[in-house]
């Protein structure tokens, strides 16, 4: 049985922002099944489809109505220029409809705005760009607002900090759908990193490294982390590797990078067994082994309390070997 592409709605409106679009676009609008990314069918949807005009003279023009976000799997909507903007009744009822089905809703930057207007995120804990945070809490007062996150969900609703924090999402939603690999393999193509830890707090209070030194140092510690994984690594070795105490150099590798430097390495070791359980039949202990977590048990545990899966049903469900028809059933859109 043939697979139909994964649906995917980009909600039209005027006051969307353009680079908002663009990301929306390059992630699931380019073909990339050659490279062995799934298909995605990407559409337009406005309340119809009239010319939707941007800022800079640009033009988007929905190729469906709000109809079809009755088809979709996934809903993303678009960061707004001015960030009050009221959006289009039909679009507001829509979006409601969507989540009443369980229909998964993304919203990138500013659009956390517009779920707010549709009374989405109310009681749910949300996230904006950190410029912003403020003047959400001010105007949406039922809604949680979290601070320093770069993309969070509750309750099948996800939303995103600033600008490249919605790359970070879309590339999310992507990794739980389709896996880790599909991911990393658009990442590739847009020249950006397949997942960001952290923090906006990297971004307010650091936003350029204190010294070069220490930047490049922090950098050449976390090259020879990634290539050394398998290893037992500790914070007070990375420190002595970078030439700082381990105080010193927890704190300002949190300042450049937004996580701790045992979370950081934890991050990346789960990554690491994600592409082993994609790429390899690896028996689980050796994965774990790759992966520098020493035992499988503890390999499950991380991949509990970061994925909310085992490794076993992560290659279940994206090993290359073995990869189930996913389109219509993703683990985001329950």
């Amino acid at each position: 049985m043939s697979r139909r592409p994964y649906r995917v709605a980009l909600l039209a409106f005027p006051g969307v922002r353009a680079f908002d679009v663009s990301v929306i676009t390059e992630v699931w609008g380019t073909d990339r099944t050659h490279r062995g990314v799934p298909a995605f069918d990407l559409r337009r949807a406005g309340v119809d489809t009239a010319p939707v005009p941007m800022r800079g003279g640009l033009t988007l023009l929905p190729d469906r109505t709000l109809t079809w976000l009755d088809r979709a799997d996934l809903i993303v909507v678009p960061g707004l220029d001015d960030h009050l903007t009221p959006a289009p009744a039909p679009v507001l009822d829509a979006l409601r409809r969507a989540h009443a089905r369980g229909t998964t809703l993304a919203a990138l930057c500013g659009g956390a705005f517009t779920l707010a207007q549709a009374g989405l995120l109310d009681g749910r804990r949300a996230v904006t760009h950190w410029d912003l945070v403020d003047l959400l809490r001010a105007h949406h007062p039922r809604v949680t607002v979290v601070p320093d996150a770069l993309f969070i969900e509750d309750g099948a609703v996800w939303t995103a900090a600033g600008t490249a924090a919605g790359i970070d999402l879309c590339l999310h939603l992507v990794r739980l759908a389709h896996g880790a690999e599909a991911a990393a393999t658009i990442a590739r193509s847009m020249v950006t990193a397949p997942f960001r830890t952290g923090t906006q707090a990297q971004f307010i209070e650091h936003p350029t490294p204190r010294a070069d030194r220490d930047a490049d140092a922090l950098a050449a510690v976390r090259e020879h982390a990634l290539r050394h994984l398998r290893e037992p690594l500790t914070v007070a070795g990375l420190a002595a590797r970078a030439g700082m105490s381990p105080r010193t150099f927890a704190r300002r590798f949190t300042a450049q990078t937004g996580t701790t430097p045992l979370r950081w390495l934890l991050d990346q070791r789960v990554a690491a067994a994600q592409r082993l359980l994609e790429r390899t039949d690896l028996p689980m202990p050796e994965v774990a082994r790759r992966a520098g977590f020493g035992s499988e048990v503890t390999m499950r545990q991380h991949f509990a309390s970061r994925l909310a899966t085992s490794p076993r049903a992560y290659r279940a469900a994206f090993g290359t070997a073995s990869a189930p028809d996913t389109a219509g059933s993703s683990p985001i859109a329950r």
